[in-house]
């Protein structure tokens, strides 16, 4: 498999940054860690290797990227207004940054979307949303959709602006909704076992459907646990069968 690592330095939140690239063809996927893990997470945890046939084929290629967690929500010496702070950098560094290197090296044309477990897929599913002009659509897993549940009761409007279980439903600008409901892959995928929340993941979906955009929810049985385990099985699945 073809495999590039290469980084530079993010103005948008002032430290280098790194990102993995393996694969040659197809549309891209945006990979997000799931806590505080860095790019080569979903590498060192075997779910590169899980989808290697289809990056080999040219299916999809991906591209894997850090993680700024410890920094924000995750961190627990800093003020909250900060880890907002720090969390609209890194919408902005993926936004400005990462996505116009995507598109420069594998097509302007080319189709990209995020996804991510756990942590990774609140990004995933935030990053797409707010941004459905750039971004095609989400792969999440094993997610939640409330981002209050990382910041310890602490409530402002840019914890609201980056929880899209609260702001979906207040969304009436037909810009976003037509742009968000023109996607055909909003893939939202969760098991119900141990450590897993999929009462979460299904009054997500209902708010989806509130709005009238169409998503694809698969909640897996009780011997599906929140693990990778249970990643190297639904990613693998969601690509072949829904792309």
């Amino acid at each position: 498999m073809k495999k590039n690592d290469t980084s530079w330095y993010s103005h948008s939140l002032h430290r280098t940054m790194p990102i993995a690239t393996y694969g040659h063809l197809g549309f891209c996927l945006l990979l997000l860690p799931t806590a505080a893990a860095d790019y080569l997470e979903y590498e060192r945890f075997g779910l590169i290797k899980a989808i290697a046939p289809l990056i080999e084929a040219g299916k999809v290629k991906v591209y894997s990227i850090n993680s700024i967690n410890n920094e924000s929500w995750m961190n627990k010496s800093m003020l909250p207004a900060h880890k907002a702070i720090r969390q609209n950098q890194f919408n902005h560094y993926v936004y400005n940054e990462v996505i116009p290197y995507i598109r420069n090296e594998s097509g302007h044309d080319t189709f990209v979307y995020t996804c991510g477990a756990s942590f990774g897929s609140l990004h995933a599913m935030n990053l797409f949303l707010k941004r459905p002009d750039i971004i095609n659509g989400v792969v999440s897993m094993s997610g939640i959709y409330d981002l209050t549940e990382y910041t310890n009761g602490y409530w402002d409007e840019q914890v609201y602006l980056n929880s899209p279980y609260h702001y979906i439903p207040n969304l009436t600008d037909d810009w976003y909704l037509s742009k968000i409901k023109a996607s055909h892959h909003i893939h939202i995928y969760t098991g119900s076992g141990v450590y897993e929340d999929p009462d979460a993941n299904r009054r997500f979906a209902h708010t989806l459907w509130e709005k009238g955009i169409w998503h694809d929810l698969s909640v897996w049985g009780n011997d599906i646990k929140h693990d990778w385990g249970t990643w190297l099985k639904m990613l693998p699945h969601i690509l072949e069968t829904k792309f």
